[in-house]
């Protein structure tokens, strides 16, 4: 019996196993692939598993910080031992509230996208008597690579589009309680290569430089992005980057030569690089059919557990690690009550039945907390975070309902709209 084999027999199907060595492991190798004057952000949202970011907070340096979209995010990374000032609010949706409350929990460096996005960052700072920074997040007009996912260069909710900056700054200029800090980049997720990875940094690097000269943007903070990739739910290695080091250190001393005295500080910013590698999901074959000539392989785990963003097949199909050579090929389905649960179609597979189990390598980023793990109330997997051999934690999350206090007048009516549908 393998030691997988062992932890599922021992906390059940479907189970998540994260190996904390080896996200300690990739934090180690990243940062030493990258300048020993740059920062490390850690973007929660790959995977919030306490241990897990527990285990990057501890990597020795101090350069690995915080990079959160949520007060679920804040609150998981400073239980964890992250202070408000290590982390980085993302995302375009922050809300008054949310914003009230990281402010007040010491968090003070806010990655923005629109003219309001600054604005509700310098009321919240305003009404807690400080200064918060901010960085504009930039959608460049292009990027270097052809592959990989594009998050840059189309219209988006991320960012302030880079031809509009000019027109816009001098009421960006005019936002009380905030100090413009700096610039944020985020232009390519999982990049193909090393040569691709370093051609959108090089495009990034100088186009912060360009932007910050000809508007005459402060430039204290540039997050340049990430982009290092991982193989998602299929076999593989990890990366490594021999030569970014080095490229980076020139790129940055030709566009910005004061970088190396922090001025400005460069940071880089990854998720499933760190920690995709680090987990496995053991699941049981439930049965197994044919049909019309197909035959599918039903497991107890689906999109509700390997959602790969929410089913939406963006990251998906996987691939099963095998001990034994494949004999067929099919569809490896959940337990949903949707066609849309299929983790994959048609993929080589050694015969199976009901009982076996089945390994999913690589699966430690956009697993639980990415999967529609609330659909039809099943039971969430078993996390298992594991050192040197040795259990650390075993863990579940739960579905539960909080009810609320009713309270004050009763709701309006909806809008009727249109055909007489509100």
């Amino acid at each position: 019996m393998t030691r997988l084999d062992d932890l599922a027999a021992r906390f059940g199907t479907p189970v998540y196993v994260y190996d904390l060595d080896e996200v300690a492991a990739a934090a180690r190798d990243l940062l030493g692939a990258l300048p020993a004057e740059t920062e490390l952000f850690y973007a929660l949202k790959a995977n919030p598993h306490p241990d897990v970011v527990a285990a990057l907070r501890a990597v020795p340096g101090g350069r690995c910080r915080a990079e959160i979209s949520s007060t679920g995010e804040l609150d998981t990374a400073l239980a964890c031992g992250f202070a408000g000032a290590d982390c980085l609010y993302t995302g375009p949706g922050k809300t008054p509230g949310e914003l009230r409350a990281a402010v007040g929990r010491g968090v003070r460096l806010f990655s923005t996208d629109s003219l309001t996005d600054v604005e509700h960052v310098g009321a919240a700072a305003r009404e807690h008597g400080t200064t918060a920074d901010v960085l504009l997040r930039v959608n460049s007009a292009s990027g270097s690579a052809t592959t990989s996912i594009r998050m840059t260069g189309t219209p988006s909710q991320f960012g302030f589009d880079a031809e509009a900056l000019p027109a816009v700054l001098p009421a960006l200029r005019r936002v009380g309680g905030v100090r413009l800090a700096g610039m944020h980049f985020f232009p390519l997720s999982n990049a193909q290569d090393e040569a691709s990875l370093m051609a959108e940094f090089e495009q990034t690097i100088d186009g912060a430089a360009r932007l910050a000269r000809e508007l005459d943007l402060p430039l204290r903070f540039l997050d340049i992005g990430g982009g290092f990739a991982a193989p998602y739910a299929a076999p593989g290695e990890r990366p490594v980057y021999p030569r970014l080091r080095d490229a980076l250190a020139a790129a940055l001393d030709a566009s910005l030569p004061g970088w190396r005295a922090g001025d400005p500080r460069i940071a880089f910013e990854s998720g499933r690089h760190l920690v995709g590698t680090a987990g496995t999901l053991v699941a049981g074959v439930s049965n197994v059919k044919v049909s019309r000539g197909r035959k599918f392989v039903i497991l107890d785990a689906g999109i509700n557990v390997l959602g790969g963003m929410s089913g939406l097949g963006r990251l998906l199909p996987v691939s099963v690690r095998m001990d034994v050579e494949p004999t067929e090929n099919a569809s490896l389905v959940g337990p949903l009550c949707t066609p849309g649960d299929v983790l994959g179609r048609e993929i080589p597979l050694p015969a199976l039945g009901p009982g076996d189990l089945v390994t999913v390598p690589n699966a430690g980023a956009y697993g639980v907390t990415a999967s529609l793990l609330m659909f039809l109330g099943r039971p969430a997997p078993a996390e298992v975070a594991v050192r040197g051999g040795e259990i650390v934690s075993v863990s579940r999350l739960e579905h539960h309902r909080s009810h609320m206090p009713v309270t004050g007048p009763a709701p309006a009516r909806p809008a009727v709209l249109a055909g007489g549908h509100p």
